[in-house]
């Protein structure tokens, strides 16, 4: 009780109540079609590539979601940019660039030499959200679902099927780096909430979730999203109660939300499986 009592009294928590609920509905919206494309590991790859962005804003003393979000577009064309003018692999080029990127943000906030602010980029800390990133958050996600939106059917055909959506006459380059541009203000504005390091698990697991219950993409999309939003409350709930970091936290409450679904999801889930395999064997024997 006196989580929601201070809830009304305290202008720090109330940011970071509405941060970390907006967080996760963008985190479930745009990780949606990312599952769906089987990019989880260009999520990964955003995340951790953002860091000397961070870094540089830091040391500059402007807001980091400017240098973070240049670094991660330039890392998702740089992936591109390898991949389609050499033999090297898609996976193989977001390792190497990614890498390369996380490496040199570690060299950057060792220049720093102030790894103690940096750190809750890395780790994140809702509870220390300032109006500033609030309100970017608020932009970026207004952004992303205005663009989910709009382009809905293209989004669609092209995340089930980019042969058909290129015969249809979509641009499914453009696409594919739009949604990467999506990714990216996704990721920078998740940094003060989960942090670099866990940010890729706001974007799979609630979308994962939500795909073990549904077909529809639109379903989905509205699951996955509650999925992130309900994480993030739990999570915000136990780091204030008990003091605990709330990146990992809220990690740990949408792996929790997963766990329970993906164990006793109506169609896909392993407990109902086997008593569903159970009856027909029973039946079977008679």
């Amino acid at each position: 009780m006196d989580f929601f009592q201070d809830l009304i009294t305290y202008e720090f928590l109330q940011k970071a109540f509405i941060t970390s609920i907006m967080v996760g509905i963008i985190c479930g919206v745009i990780g949606s079609f990312i599952v769906l494309r089987g990019m989880a590991l260009m999520g990964d790859a955003i995340s951790h590539a953002v860091l000397p962005g961070v870094a540089i804003s830091y040391m500059l003393g402007i807001n980091f979601f400017y240098g973070a979000v240049v670094t991660g577009v330039l890392t998702a064309l740089g992936i591109g940019v390898i991949s389609q003018n050499s033999r090297i692999k898609n996976d193989s080029s977001i390792g190497l660039v990614f890498s390369a990127m996380f490496a040199l943000g570690i060299v950057l906030i060792t220049a720093a030499q102030s790894a103690t602010d940096l750190t809750q980029i890395l780790f994140g800390n809702v509870l220390s959200v300032r109006t500033s990133d609030m309100v970017i958050t608020l932009i970026v996600g207004a952004i992303v679902l205005l663009a989910v939106l709009i382009f809905y059917k293209e989004l669609l055909v092209s995340s089930f099927d980019e042969t058909m959506a290129a015969a249809y006459g979509l641009k499914v380059r453009f696409i594919h780096y739009g949604i990467m541009v999506l990714l990216t203000l996704v990721t920078v504005a998740s940094l003060q909430t989960v942090g670099v390091v866990l940010v890729v698990s706001m974007l799979i697991t609630p979308a994962s979730t939500a795909y073990l219950l549904t077909n529809r993409l639109s379903t989905m999309i509205f699951l996955a999203a509650f999925f992130g939003a309900a994480s993030s409350i739990i999570g915000l709930y136990f780091s204030f109660l008990y003091n605990l970091p709330s990146g990992p936290i809220i990690v740990l409450a949408t792996t929790a939300i997963f766990i329970l679904v993906f164990l006793f999801s109506p169609k896909q889930g392993v407990f109902w499986r086997i008593i569903q395999k159970n009856k027909r064997k029973i039946a079977i024997e008679k």
